[in-house]
């Protein structure tokens, strides 16, 4: 099977140049035409995905070759597109001012049609081997990140099966932290970041309770209201789960570093009435405060082992009353802001089954702490 010509844009105001390149390149090249640099910003954006390489006159009337490489490198396209300048000036300023712009090659004229071909095909090769190998580098951190979220998922659920709750509390968690991320940046633009960012955070948001696997099962399930003592020992979850991750001594990963602080303060406060440190106002990271309201509204509106579920209604009057603690006013607006379609957008999102495996770790680590 013959395999499909790449495809070269020529950028010339020269009808005579485009002829002799199109001459010379037609045999193993499909190729394209534009009269100057407007023609061939459109054509460029409208043929991103097909065109392999561009060669680009630097003198033209409409738009000089320099201005388009500007366009281009502005607009991201030559990151995936490589740009060969040609042109009759030939001095070193006008050589390198080419290369500073994003020419991967400068052919001076007159040329050899002999010198064009090969530079153009060698060009082209490089980047169709560069394009293949960063498409399996993200398919490979693809992977690494969706085996790494499925990972963390049957642990938190671990820990989740051990309390006596289910699976879906770490992906309602997940899915309300990443809802109020992104309503608080389009609330207001101080809370804005990458989008990498909220995925991170609401990923690392799932492993918020997991300092509960060293609490004793009689007070983690204890179906009526803990006494003071047993509230105390109960709180300290939130040290266990930073101390848990922290002596994992994956420092250099982010994601740890981000689920460190959300188990440590997803129980602070905004008026400094939180524990385990008494952190008040902004010396909440604000993905610890989004997870802290996160978590409080699902366990408002799930059912527990010591209560019944309550309305969505009943849950946003009891947060923006007060009843659950203070939260950030800008948070609350998000909350309130996101309204009705909040628990439906929860619901309606395809859930994992991780209980089944949940259900399978802890018997297992249950029969090995046995035989200790």
């Amino acid at each position: 099977m013959s395999r499909a010509k790449p495809t070269v844009l020529i950028v010339d105001d020269m009808e005579m140049n485009r002829i002799m390149l199109n001459d010379i390149l037609s045999p193993d090249f499909v190729t394209m035409e534009a009269s100057g640099g407007n023609e061939a910003i459109k054509i460029i954006r409208e043929n991103s995905d097909k065109i392999s390489a561009v060669l680009l006159d630097a003198m033209m009337p409409d738009l000089d070759g320099f201005e388009v490489l500007k366009i281009l490198s502005r607009r991201g396209l030559l990151e995936n597109i490589p740009v060969i300048m040609i042109s009759a000036e030939n001095s070193p300023e006008y050589i390198a001012r080419g290369y500073d712009l994003g020419v991967v090659d400068y052919i001076g004229r007159p040329f050899d049609p002999n010198i064009v071909h090969r530079r153009l095909s060698n060009v082209v090769m490089l980047y169709a081997k560069q394009n293949v190998l960063t498409a399996l580098i993200k398919e490979q951190i693809s992977e690494r990140e969706e085996n790494n979220s499925m990972l963390i998922d049957v642990l938190s659920s671990v820990v989740e099966f051990r309390n006596g709750e289910s699976g879906p509390h770490v992906l309602h968690i997940r899915r309300l932290t990443e809802l109020l991320l992104k309503e608080l940046a389009r609330l207001d633009s101080k809370y804005v970041m990458p989008p990498q960012d909220v995925a991170m955070w609401a990923t690392a948001s799932a492993m918020h309770d997991i300092g509960k696997i060293a609490i004793d099962d009689k007070i983690l399930n204890k179906p009526g209201r803990l006494t003071d003592e047993e509230y105390n020992i109960m709180k300290k979850h939130s040290v266990y789960g930073y101390e848990i991750l922290d002596h994992l001594n994956w420092h250099h990963s982010p994601l740890i570093e981000a689920a460190k602080q959300i188990c440590r303060w997803h129980h602070e406060r905004w008026d400094g009435n939180g524990y385990p440190d008494g952190l008040k106002g902004d010396e909440i990271p604000i993905p610890a405060q989004v997870v802290a309201l996160a978590d409080v509204y699902d366990a408002l509106t799930s059912e527990r082992v010591y209560k019944a579920a309550y309305s969505h209604e009943k849950a946003i009057t009891m947060i923006t009353g007060g009843e659950c603690g203070a939260f950030n006013p800008d948070l609350l607006k998000a909350l309130t802001h996101i309204g009705g379609s909040l628990k439906k957008k929860i619901d309606d999102a395809p859930d994992e089954d991780y209980d089944e495996i949940a259900e399978q770790i802890f018997e297992g680590l249950r029969e090995r702490l046995d035989r200790i």
